[in-house]
């Protein structure tokens, strides 16, 4: 039985959308909520980009979106898809035959901006290419570049011109019977963006890809698209997310990542459930769970651990998590193990020993989830 059933308010009921294929992801329908990010390697650069997309992929990414401006990195484009490990999503904007040339050369999926892509005419153009490699299409609708008819008509971006300008777009695709696209309306305006989705999700059944774009750096970025995603996920609103930061593409996959384990919507590598720390605690809190999530890193197995620095909290949290250690004692603590308490430890052994025990159990869940893969597959 699932938390969700025994724990009704921890269930997020997830908008009915249909479902697209983004080369071999699914978006949509009951498909889980893929995590983007997008390279700023100069794509002409194969190399860099590929190198990029590889750390992206390794971090959980499992869509990379890919800018394609000039004609000289829609050449290195056949060369960038061959070598990634995920689909490539290509990022076309004002010229239509750079998305012609970038399906040709293998992208699984166009984003194209309504507000510069240019006439109906251009737009059927990029759909043939896209039907006739089997490529999926982001209708990306931006704050920040809305047609000019729609700005006129409403006097500046607000949530009835961006859906406006989704609708007419997407009209478009469906009266030529191309259905394989999902939608996004993003600004920078947090506000406006939640209020467009909300809109948005009323008025279509393709999936959404959700941002808060141009969010920021880092701090601020992060803060930004966890509160306007966050509530949008919340309401079960979303079917792919690209957390927009100034920062390292890797830092959007891992700030993705953990709003989804948040909300209880994906489970990928470990969750550490950590105390902020004060006068009680019997080793040094923040330097521990600085150090185990780097050394826990690579560990994609959903794992849950919690790192306590006291009694108050320690053996409660412990009781909810796979993993679980608590400070108390003279320089040791208490190992908890399935919610129960197990052994002691020292504090000065306790990083390499829980890195351990994590290990070994993601090794453990690694191999029953494969023999269940088999079965299935038989």
């Amino acid at each position: 039985m699932s938390h969700n059933a025994i724990r009704p308010w921890r269930s997020i009921e997830r908008r009915k959308s249909r479902q697209i294929r983004v080369g071999n992801v699914l978006v949509g329908g009951d498909a889980p909520i893929a995590v983007q990010t997008m390279t700023n390697t100069p794509t002409e650069d194969a190399a860099a980009t590929i190198a990029q997309i590889e750390r992206a992929a390794e971090a959980g990414a499992d869509i990379v979106r890919v800018s394609c401006p000039t004609e000289e990195s829609t050449a290195a484009m056949p060369e960038i898809c061959r070598a990634s490990p995920v689909p490539i999503v290509a990022d076309i904007h004002f010229h239509y035959k750079r998305g012609i040339e970038a399906a040709d050369a293998g992208a699984a999926c166009l984003r194209i901006n309504p507000g510069n892509i240019g006439s109906p005419a251009r737009v059927k153009e990029v759909v043939a290419a896209a039907r006739a490699n089997g490529c999926s299409i982001r209708i990306g609708v931006n704050g920040g570049s809305l047609e000019r008819h729609l700005l006129e008509k409403y006097g500046e971006p607000c949530p009835d011109a961006m859906v406006e300008s989704a609708l007419d777009h997407a009209r478009i695709l469906d009266d030529l019977g191309f259905h394989e696209y999902k939608i996004s309306v993003k600004a920078s305006d947090m506000f406006l963006t939640v209020a467009a989705y909300h809109q948005l999700a009323e008025a279509t059944d393709a999936p959404l890809h959700l941002g808060i774009t141009e969010a920021g750096g880092l701090r601020t970025g992060t803060v930004k698209s966890s509160i306007g995603m966050g509530t949008l996920l919340w309401s079960g609103i979303g079917d792919t997310i690209r957390v927009s930061l100034s920062a390292d593409p890797v830092e959007e996959v891992k700030v993705g990542f953990e709003m989804l384990k948040s909300l209880g919507l994906r489970t990928r590598g470990v969750n550490i459930i950590a105390c902020p720390s004060c006068a009680r605690q019997g080793f040094d809190v923040i330097k521990t769970v600085e150090t185990l999530e780097q050394r826990l890193a690579h560990i994609s197995e959903p794992i849950s651990l919690s790192i306590i620095g006291c009694v108050v909290n320690g053996p409660g949290e412990a009781a909810m998590t796979d993993l679980g250690f608590t400070g108390g004692g003279k320089e040791s603590g208490k190992m908890f193990v399935s919610g129960r308490p197990d052994h002691n430890v020292s504090n000065a052994d306790m990083v390499e020993h829980i890195v351990e025990l994590v290990e070994k159990k993601a090794e453990r869940l690694k191999a029953q989830r494969e023999a269940a893969e088999t079965v299935a597959a038989e």
